[in-house]
């Protein structure tokens, strides 16, 4: 399963403790600065790649293929992915054939069938909600060893692989 999730320099506020009475404060930067994380989930063992960038266009997604098919050297690998732009540009189709990497495309506006999509809603609501940004870069970071800090099976069972209504299983 691949895919992508944008972080804000602003994370989501779910909860927050104050005094009775006293509006909590958030402090919000005026910055609109943002990363783009990248994410690759072996469903099989657990495995995750992940890959930080700037900006999500064919040229990162590309080079986010070439990390994937590094990282799983020799594996036969087939990658569910959404039908985001980067993703079924020309280019990036090509890249992927070259690297010996089967496509298959997930039905358009179907979150909840890509296991990586629910791991990163894990991240965001767990792992870097409710905490102020110290810098993007640190929030990015803080993303990776978080999920990286996951056991394998973890992971999987955060992603919902684990249930008894995931759609791959055998």
């Amino acid at each position: 399963m691949l895919d992508e999730t944008i972080l804000l320099e602003t994370p989501p506020l779910y909860s927050a403790y104050g005094r009775i009475g006293e509006q909590v404060r958030v402090p919000i930067t005026g910055s609109h600065a943002r990363r783009v994380l990248h994410g690759a989930l072996n469903i099989a063992t657990g495995a995750v790649l992940l890959f930080i960038t700037d900006a999500w266009d064919e040229e990162t997604h590309q080079q986010f293929l070439r990390l994937v098919r590094a990282h799983w050297r020799g594996w036969h690998i087939v990658l569910f992915e959404d039908r985001g732009t980067p993703h079924t540009a020309h280019e990036s189709r090509r890249v992927a054939a070259h690297l010996g990497i089967q496509i298959r495309w997930l039905p358009r506006a179907t979150p909840e069938l890509n296991a990586m999509d629910h791991l990163w809603r894990h991240v965001k609501r767990q792992g870097l909600a409710n905490r102020a940004t110290q810098t993007i870069d640190a929030s990015a970071d803080a993303a990776c060893h978080y999920l990286l800090a996951m056991s394998s099976r973890e992971r999987l069972r955060k992603a919902g692989v684990f249930s008894g209504h995931f759609w791959l299983t055998k």
